[in-house]
């Protein structure tokens, strides 16, 4: 403002002394004319942008909420849908320094329209497998699957069952085998999941850096910040579309409905994953259109065209400079660059241990919350028993806004209280420290197992045997032809899960789907009294005391969430004033490729694989092998999952602690802001109104890997 109102001061002193012609009202007329195409053009770019942030967020965290459904779909393990979801940072790095230098100089808004396309097709090969594997199978006995041949659950001798009907299921499996062995259709989803990461590469470096240019310099943090706004509304409605889409049978449209003889309850229901990346590509397609219509360069705003402050921009794209430009790129060879530039950076970078232990402190934490946000929706399916819709629906009606209010509510504090850099040290460190505190209690707030005969509980009403498997037979069931490997649960009238109506010995059953109930079961009931009793279909339901703890469950959860948020703004902005000015850029470079690298590509995996490890009870693959899981070990699966993310989260605090200890030893006694040390690399501060300013404006723009997903 102050500079501006200089030029107005010249500008009218300039009038006072030269006439006023003609050619002045010219000049006047097509500055405003000018003006109002920049804002006009610079509006239009921020309404692109803005959807465009919404299109990504969107679909990211779509595939955050159909983690399950792929699991199921697929047939595979947590550990390989880990994978699956990391593939998105590995694309992302593929291309990110060849965009980030590049792409700068090329037309930024098609880039990103481009971007957008490329996101898009990766979205819509996603879902493709969907119309290619055939329909979704899961494991029934046959005579539920067609009610007009009446067979016996437990099958004493083979010979009961009419031949035709065998040999119809037999050909069945043998056609899936052959459809099936070929080909492990998940590659798509990863390689979708891969394009959709190199398709989102372009959007924040260029669309952040082209509003930075091109804004009035006073509207470029409002600008910024609206667009980070749209970024958190995204994943609200990528999960209400994910618990949406979970409601509805996954061959919807191409089966008969009413012969799906499980219900959305049931361990082996898949939702109609692959319909809202369908949606979410054709959003993709519609937020690049506008960007292929907007010009490489916007007119400068009259009160930036003699700024000292030199944007991205002006730096490197000025067609003035680029004879000169040229001629020193080729006399300075790379080598040189690295010798005299490069490594003297990274050097002063890595010498600063401000830096060095907040980068590991924000590594760690970010492999705790990236972790924990990945598999929170299999968590409260399987540590609760809720369906995928209502996981989802909680997730994005509730967490996620309380993520946004703890960002905005950390950003109104620093700028409240003038908070310095040791202020927002200490903001950073008791968010995490009380956050994770607050997680601490979630161990308390579990469900036991269910009574699962064989496996959580034996057939006498103890404990299993060590070996599960061996277990799942017992003299009740001895005498039926029964699989191990089949997953059909049914609920017996003693309140206890049976794997499948045959090893409950059942020998009758009445009604078909999802109505069929089961007689004459040797197991069902006290075994003292050795009556036989009924069970119907799907697994029972978990304790009276679940649908409670459920609800403490969301309290604590929404409550730590907003308190892990409310750190993220001070830490960002500790970050930016803990390093020298112009290794701004470069040391957030190495911050969000450490954070990709470290935390965003193998937090699922290792999550993935720790998880697996509580499993009780694994599927089968239709031609052999071991599928997704069926059935978790409650208390085992609550340890796993909230310790590695406690132990990981109170690692993290011990390197935030020693950030603020190093903080305090440079400290000025009269301030709580560092001195200026440019050989040691500190944080270096002007005064603590300089300090409130600049944070001011980060407060509407800050932003940092995954922030979106921070549940």
């Amino acid at each position: 403002m102050e500079i501006s109102s200089k030029e107005h001061t010249h500008f009218f002193s300039n009038n006072t002394i030269v006439p006023v012609d003609r050619s002045s009202f010219k000049s006047e007329s097509s500055a405003s004319k000018e003006k109002q195409s920049c804002c006009g053009g610079i509006k239009i770019f921020l309404g692109a942008l803005s959807f465009v942030y919404f299109a990504k967020a969107l679909s990211g965290s779509y595939l955050k909420s159909t983690i399950t459904q792929i699991e199921r779909r697929f047939d595979i393990p947590s550990s390989l849908v880990g994978v699956i979801d990391g593939s998105f940072e590995i694309g992302n790095l593929l291309i990110i320094i060849l965009v980030s230098y590049f792409g700068a100089k090329l037309h930024r808004p098609r880039i990103i329209g481009a971007g957008c396309l490329i996101m898009s097709a990766g979205t819509f090969l996603i879902a493709m497998p969907q119309f290619f594997m055939g329909r979704y199978r899961y494991e029934r006995f046959p005579s539920i699957i067609n009610s007009t041949v009446s067979l016996s659950p437990c099958l004493q001798d083979k010979s009961q069952t009419p031949l035709s009907a065998l040999e119809k299921s037999q050909a069945k499996i043998n056609a899936g085998c052959e459809r099936e062995a070929g080909s492990s259709m998940w590659i798509y989803v990863l390689l979708g999941n891969l394009l959709r990461g190199i398709g989102e590469t372009p959007i924040q470096p260029l669309g952040i850096t082209y509003i930075d240019d091109y804004a009035v310099e006073e509207n470029a943090a409002l600008y910024i910040g609206c667009v980070q706004t749209v970024a958190i509304i995204g994943p609200i409605f990528g999960f209400l579309l994910g618990s949406l889409c979970a409601k509805l049978y996954v061959d919807i449209g191409f089966v008969d409905l009413d012969s799906v003889t499980i219900s959305p309850k049931d361990v082996q229901w898949v939702g109609a994953w692959w319909l809202g990346y369908l949606i979410a590509g054709v959003i993709s397609v519609l937020a690049g259109v506008p960007f292929w219509f907007l010009p490489k360069h916007l007119p400068k705003p009259e009160s930036r065209k003699d700024s000292s402050t030199s944007s991205e921009h002006s730096k490197f794209i000025i067609e003035e400079n680029k004879d000169q430009r040229k001629s020193y790129w080729q006399q300075v060879k790379l080598a040189e660059m690295a010798k005299d530039y490069f490594l003297p950076s990274l050097k002063n970078l890595f010498g600063n241990p401000v830096y060095i232990l907040y980068l590991c402190a924000s590594i760690i934490q970010f492999n705790s919350l990236i972790g924990m946000v990945t598999y929170k929706p299999k968590y409260i399916e399987q540590q609760y028993g809720q369906t995928s819709s209502k996981t989802n629906f909680v997730i994005g009606l509730i967490n996620i806004p309380a993520v946004a209010f703890g960002i905005f509510s950390g950003g109104l504090i620093m700028k409240k209280f003038r908070i310095g850099v040791l202020g927002a040290a200490k903001l950073s460190l008791g968010s995490s420290f009380f956050g994770y505190l607050l997680l601490l209690s979630l161990f308390a707030m579990g469900c036991e197992n269910s009574d699962v005969a064989g496996l959580t509980v034996s057939y006498h009403g103890t404990k299993p045997m060590t070996d599960y498997e061996e277990s799942l037979f017992s003299e009740c069931n001895s005498g039926c032809s029964c699989s191990q490997n089949d997953w059909d649960p049914i609920c017996g009238e003693d309140g206890v899960t049976y794997v499948s109506a045959c090893l409950a010995g059942c020998r009758a059953s009445n009604g078909s789907g999802k109505n069929t109930v089961f007689f004459n079961c040797s197991c069902v009931g006290t075994f003292e009294s050795s009556q036989s009793s009924s069970a119907v279909m799907g697994p029972c339901q978990k304790g009276n005391e679940c649908p409670k703890m459920f609800l403490y469950f969301l309290v604590v959860s929404v409550i730590t969430s907003y308190t892990l948020s409310v750190g993220g703004t001070p830490g960002y902005i500790l970050l930016l004033r803990c390093i020298k000015p112009h290794l701004k850029s470069f040391a957030l470079g190495i911050y969000t490729l450490a954070i990709r690298v470290l935390a965003g590509i193998p937090a699922p995996v290792y999550f993935g694989i720790a998880i697996d490890t509580t499993c009780l009870k694994w599927g089968s693959k239709r031609c052999g092998g071991r599928g997704a899981c069926r059935l978790y070990d409650s208390s085992a699966l609550r340890y796993v999952y909230l310790g590695l993310t406690l132990v990981l989260g109170t690692v993290s605090i011990f390197f935030s602690v020693a950030v603020l200890w190093v903080l305090r030893k440079r400290s000025s006694p009269q301030d709580e802001t560092l001195s200026a040390n440019g050989e040691r690399g500190t944080c270096g501060t002007k005064s603590r109104k300089d300090n409130f300013v600049n944070s001011d404006q980060l407060i509407q723009s800050t932003y940092w890997p995954e922030k979106e997903t921070r549940l």
